[in-house]
């Protein structure tokens, strides 16, 4: 996929809110006062109504038709249903949105209020994902999670009622005391459910998360000392990869499984590197420009500043070289890999030689397979590859440095 000019656009609004902090969650949510659920949206209608504005003042495209929704969080559905109803109204002055356009809103199970989940349904919410992430109750509570698993199927059977079919489950491979038989389980009661699509992620470790800095120190809370190896979460997520397929959930990206025509659209923005404006805490935005530059826009994480009005956001260009880098490893995730043919039309063959040949290295270690010949052809992660993904766009980055022999040239504006 080129990044250029485009005609449509997709919208993520981030909802910070939650019940419990679960112990691996590295996000920019927690619990707050419900008393900030109001304020919340008074600013977040705020952002969605200068945009506009912002767009032009940074010379980018935002493009008034929409084709794509995604509420993140947190937990958007702690949102009161009034609340729901005003976003939607303003997404629908500001842009049009199209009658067919995929429409996301994350759930915690046991959590979807009956008057807001009818707020959804008439605001044309047609997709919702569950964090579920295991279906095993004790796993589930001690991660901070508040459900069971009769509450999730409970909550399947209702949103199916009102008319949401397209339904995703996340899971987690790396809780602490999952075990294979336990991992086995909640596979088959994620496909017994009959869902179309599947998301299945392995346990990160890292200062941003409770559980990640325990680990990282040693220590042993938040059971710390059951999270399974890294060997184990690698057969976790090999088992899930092998039991989905079986189930008809086709793997189309490194952590996503659809059955036919269920794919995540919004998702598939971002790997595809189409645009999107992010609204909200820690809410990210790529969009182009008409000199073939690209913005990547990040809001603040901190709750409070952001309804003082004390924004501060992140901005970075990005010049041609630092697009392909992404056109890698975004473009690698998927399953259906990176087509040299179109990098070559997007940059020029003479820009992206120096990533072919660092795919063909890697396609050497059985990182990479390669589909065609020298010059053409497509280039995907091997199992190996998925299970070392980052050390595999990692190989991908540092690409301006080299270019111009060690000296980073920085894209300013």
């Amino acid at each position: 996929m080129s990044v250029g000019p485009a005609n449509s656009l997709g919208l993520y609004l981030s909802i910070p809110f939650c019940r419990s902090k679960c112990t691996y969650c590295n996000f920019a949510s927690g619990v707050f006062p419900a008393s900030d659920h109001g304020r919340y949206v008074e600013r977040l209608l705020a952002d969605l109504e200068a945009a506009p504005e912002w767009a032009r003042g940074m010379r980018v495209e935002l493009p008034r038709r929409v084709d794509t929704i995604y509420f993140g969080g947190g937990t958007p559905v702690l949102l009161a249903p009034e609340l729901f109803t005003r976003i939607f109204s303003a997404i629908r002055r500001q842009f049009d949105v199209d009658g067919d356009a995929e429409i996301t809103v994350e759930c915690a199970p046991g959590q979807l209020e009956d008057a807001t989940l009818a707020a959804m349904v008439k605001a044309g919410v047609n997709r919702v994902s569950l964090g579920v992430q295991s279906f095993i109750d004790k796993e589930a509570a001690g991660s901070g999670r508040l459900h069971t698993r009769v509450a999730v199927l409970r909550d399947v059977e209702r949103l199916r009622a009102a008319g949401i079919t397209n339904l995703n489950l996340d899971l987690l491979a790396g809780l602490a005391g999952q075990t294979m038989a336990s991992w086995r389980e909640s596979l088959a009661v994620l496909v017994a459910s009959g869902v179309p699509h599947a998301s299945v992620y392995m346990l990160e470790i890292d200062e941003d998360s409770r559980l990640g800095r325990e680990l990282l120190a040693g220590g042993a809370r938040y059971q710390a000392e059951l999270v399974p190896s890294d060997d184990a979460i690698a057969g976790m997520y090999e088992e899930a990869v092998a039991a989905l397929g079986v189930a008809g959930l086709r793997q189309y990206e490194i952590s996503n499984f659809g059955r036919e025509g269920f794919g995540s659209r919004h998702n598939l923005r971002y790997w595809e590197r189409k645009p999107y404006l992010g609204v909200g805490l820690d809410a990210s935005s790529m969009l182009c420009a008409a000199d073939g530059t690209v913005l990547r826009a990040t809001t603040m994480d901190d709750l409070g500043d952001y309804l003082r009005g004390q924004a501060t956001l992140e901005t970075a260009w990005l010049g041609p070289t630092q697009q392909l880098e992404e056109a890698w490893f975004l473009g690698l995730r998927l399953n259906s890999g990176v087509d040299v043919a179109a990098l070559r039309r997007e940059f020029g063959r003479e820009a992206v030689e120096l990533s072919v040949e660092v795919a063909h290295k890697l396609a050497g270690d059985d990182l990479l397979g390669f589909d065609g010949r020298k010059t053409a052809g497509r280039f995907r992660l091997t199992d190996r590859g998925r299970l070392l993904s980052n050390e595999v766009f990692a190989e991908f980055l540092g690409l301006e440095a080299a270019v111009h022999g060690g000296a980073v040239v920085a894209v300013g504006r």
